[in-house]
């Protein structure tokens, strides 16, 4: 099945876990009445106004994304709001939908049908 389809979710006024939580569905392909787990059946996403998503404040600084270089002393953490001043919205709706998607082989494929417009 070819990726034809495109998915579009507007993310104006809405939660970030509960646009990504639909967009992880439709890119696995869990929406799709022929889902099969060993084959990318999901449909492209594109997911519009990300910068007008709605996030509490406290979340903006509790929030924190971590990363370790395996060298002692490596860890690095950023707070929510440092990786959006950062790099954007964009960013954190593709951490958010990376961690809602199966970690296996087709994991990368999947991620590559995803668009994130601010």
């Amino acid at each position: 099945m070819t990726n034809t389809t495109i998915y579009t979710i507007d993310a104006e006024g809405k939660k970030l876990g509960r646009v990504a939580s639909v967009a992880a569905a439709h890119l696995t392909g869990k929406t799709s009445p022929t889902f099969v787990r060993n084959a990318i059946m999901g449909e492209k996403v594109r997911i519009i106004n990300a910068s007008k998503v709605s996030i509490d404040p406290k979340k903006l600084v509790q929030k924190t994304y971590g990363r370790y270089s395996g060298y002692p002393g490596g860890l690095k953490i950023r707070r929510m709001e440092e990786v959006i001043a950062k790099k954007g919205h964009k960013e954190i709706f593709v951490k958010a939908i990376f961690g809602m998607v199966p970690s296996n082989r087709l994991r990368a494929k999947i991620m590559k049908n995803l668009e994130v417009v601010d």
